[in-house]
C-alpha cells in the first residue's frame, strides 16, 4: 500500500510538473507573439499610410481626423505622379543601369570567385584577405575617393582636370559599383562546396578551366546566382547618394534621385503629398514583387553559401 500510495504521489507531481511546464510555454508564446504582432505594426503601418494616401484626395489627406480607408479612391493621384516626376524617363534610366552594371558585375564576380576557389597561385590566400578587409572600410570613405576620381581630382591639383570628368554619364553611374566583395566571397564558399574530384578529373579529360566553369560550376550554383543577380538589381534600383553626387541632370537621374528632385507643388506653394506618395507607391511596388516572389532563391542561395568555410 506503501508503494501505491508513493507511485501515485510521483505521478501527481510529475503531471501537475507536466501542467505547469505547458502553463509556463503558453505564457512565453503568447508574450512572443504579442511582441512581433506589435513589432510587425510598427513596421507595416508606415507602408500602408504610404498605399491608402496614394488614394485620398488632398481635402481627405488634409482633415483634421486622419482616415484609415480612402473614403472615395481618387486614381487621378498616379497620372499626377507619373507626370510630375516623369517616372517613364527614370524606370528606362534605372533598368539600363540595373541591367548593365548586373551583367557586368555577374562576369566579374563569377571570374574572381573560380580563381580564389579553385586556381591555385602564389599569394591566393593573402589577396583574399586584403579583399576580406576591404569590407570593414565604411563605404563612405569609398564613396569619396570614387567621386574625386571621376570628376577628375589629381593629387596635389588645385582644381579637377576637365577633360577627366565623368559625371553626369552613365558610365559613372555603372563603372565604379561592378566590384563586390561580398557577392565574391558568397559565390566563393558555394564553389568550395562542389567536390575538388570533379576539377581534377576534367583537367584530366584535357577540359579547360573556362569549360569546366561554365559546363559543371555555374549549373550547380544557379541559386547563389540568382541571389547575387537580384540583390545587385536591388541594388541598383535602391541606390541614392552616389547618382546624387554624380547624375543629377534629367538625362542620367534613376528612380531614387530623380523622385527626390521631383517637385509635387504648385504655383501657390502648396504640395501635393498623396500625387507624392503615388509616386513612391508606384517605385516600391518592383521591389515589394520581388521580395514575395524571389525570396526563397534569396533565402537559399545565401544558406547554401554559408556551409562551408
Amino acid at each position: 500500500m506503501a508503494d501505491k500510495k508513493e507511485f501515485k504521489m510521483k505521478e501527481l507531481n510529475v503531471e501537475s510538473a507536466g501542467r505547469s511546464q505547458l502553463a509556463s510555454k503558453i505564457v512565453r508564446l503568447t508574450i512572443t507573439y504579442i511582441f512581433l504582432t506589435i513589432m510587425a505594426i510598427i513596421i507595416i503601418f508606415p507602408f500602408y499610410w504610404m498605399i491608402i494616401s496614394s488614394f485620398k484626395t488632398m481635402e481627405e489627406y488634409r482633415a483634421n481626423v486622419p482616415t484609415l480607408w480612402p473614403q472615395t479612391f481618387y486614381l487621378e493621384n498616379f497620372v499626377t505622379a507619373f507626370d510630375k516626376a516623369n517616372l517613364w524617363d527614370l524606370f528606362l534610366h534605372t533598368l539600363l543601369v540595373g541591367t548593365i552594371s548586373t551583367v557586368l558585375s555577374l562576369i566579374v564576380t563569377v571570374l574572381s570567385a573560380f580563381a580564389f576557389a579553385r586556381l591555385n597561385f602564389k599569394g591566393k590566400n593573402f589577396v583574399f584577405g586584403l579583399l576580406m578587409a576591404t569590407m570593414m572600410v565604411p563605404g563612405e570613405l569609398y564613396t569619396i575617393t570614387n567621386f574625386m576620381t571621376v570628376t577628375g581630382w589629381m593629387p596635389f591639383a588645385s582644381e579637377p582636370v576637365s577633360w577627366l570628368d565623368f559625371t553626369n554619364t552613365f558610365a559613372v553611374l555603372i563603372f565604379p559599383m561592378l566590384v563586390s566583395v561580398f557577392y565574391i566571397y558568397l559565390l566563393r564558399q558555394t564553389f568550395l562546396q562542389i567536390p575538388n574530384e570533379l576539377y581534377l578529373a576534367a583537367k584530366v579529360d584535357g577540359t579547360s578551366d573556362f569549360k569546366y566553369l561554365w559546363k559543371v560550376m555555374l549549373p550547380l550554383s544557379v541559386s547563389t546566382i540568382i541571389t547575387i543577380t537580384i540583390l545587385k538589381m536591388m541594388g541598383a534600383w535602391n541606390a541614392y547618394i552616389w547618382p546624387r553626387l554624380v547624375a543629377n541632370d534629367a538625362a542620367h537621374q534613376l528612380i531614387t534621385n530623380g523622385l527626390r528632385g521631383a517637385s509635387f507643388t504648385d504655383q501657390f506653394g502648396e504640395t501635393n503629398y498623396p500625387a507624392q506618395m503615388a509616386a513612391v507607391t508606384i517605385v516600391s511596388i518592383p521591389l515589394f514583387l520581388i521580395f514575395v516572389f524571389l525570396r526563397k532563391y534569396i533565402m537559399r542561395g545565401v544558406s547554401r553559401s554559408g556551409i562551408k568555410g
